[in-house]
């Protein structure tokens, strides 16, 4: 039987108008956003997998792209649509609209950058850009994969804070493990940075590692 067939009031977009999205259980969310299902199963069947196999909404939402396109019943346009629901809402909740984001301590760069990478399964290597007030201007993704200078060089790093006058800088990355301990890499790379920044007046403020639940700070740390 597909969900069209099952009685109104038991489908979840009629659930929903109705009831709210909050009534709503996670596969029956998932559903929705996959709107169909495979031979055999229906949409809730294939989330009710989903979730059995990752463990829970967040572990559905941490899979790449890629990955989700695998999964039976799935392929790549509904992984698309998951991909994207998942990035409005990281991006919904690291930002309140209308409000501007000021970044004058350690733990308001993790407040404003933890929904958006805390929870992700590769490295993602990000730098803030500051206005004079410590105002963020506006962030951008560097690289992403495994941290090294290889992927991670000052050209790309320092070029969007030129064209945008930047006052000052903030790097960050996150740590798939869920530690921020620093690696050897990290610290290595950090100095190298700032050696840069020095030589083009730019001042790096700090080097946030975001982890899951906690962060660190280099310059919390004495480190930068």
């Amino acid at each position: 039987m597909t969900m069209d067939e099952w009685p109104a009031q038991e489908r979840p977009r009629e659930r929903l108008y109705s009831s709210g999205a909050d009534a709503l259980a996670d596969a029956e969310l998932l559903a929705l956003q996959l709107g169909s299902g495979r031979r055999g199963k229906t949409a809730v069947d294939v989330a009710r997998e989903m979730l059995a196999a990752y463990g829970s909404l967040a572990g559905v939402a941490a899979r790449e792209v890629i990955e989700l396109a695998r999964r039976p019943g799935v392929g790549r346009a509904k992984a698309a649509r998951l991909a994207s629901a998942f990035e409005l809402t990281r991006r919904l909740r690291s930002r309140t609209p209308g409000v501007r984001v000021v970044l004058s301590t350690p733990a308001a760069v993790y407040a404003a950058f933890a929904p958006l990478m805390e929870d992700l399964r590769r490295e993602v290597f990000r730098v803030a850009l500051l206005d004079a007030q410590n105002g963020l201007v506006r962030d951008i993704v560097i690289s992403e994969g495994t941290l090294s200078a290889s992927l991670v060089h000052p050209r790309e790093v320092f070029k969007p804070a030129i064209l945008e006058s930047a006052a000052s800088i903030i790097l960050l990355h996150n740590h798939p493990s869920g530690d921020p301990t620093p690696s050897q890499e990290d610290l290595r790379l950090t100095r190298q940075l700032v050696e840069c920044s020095r030589l083009m007046d730019l001042r790096i403020h700090d080097h946030v590692v975001i982890g899951r639940g906690r962060y660190v700070s280099f310059a919390e740390k004495g480190m930068i």
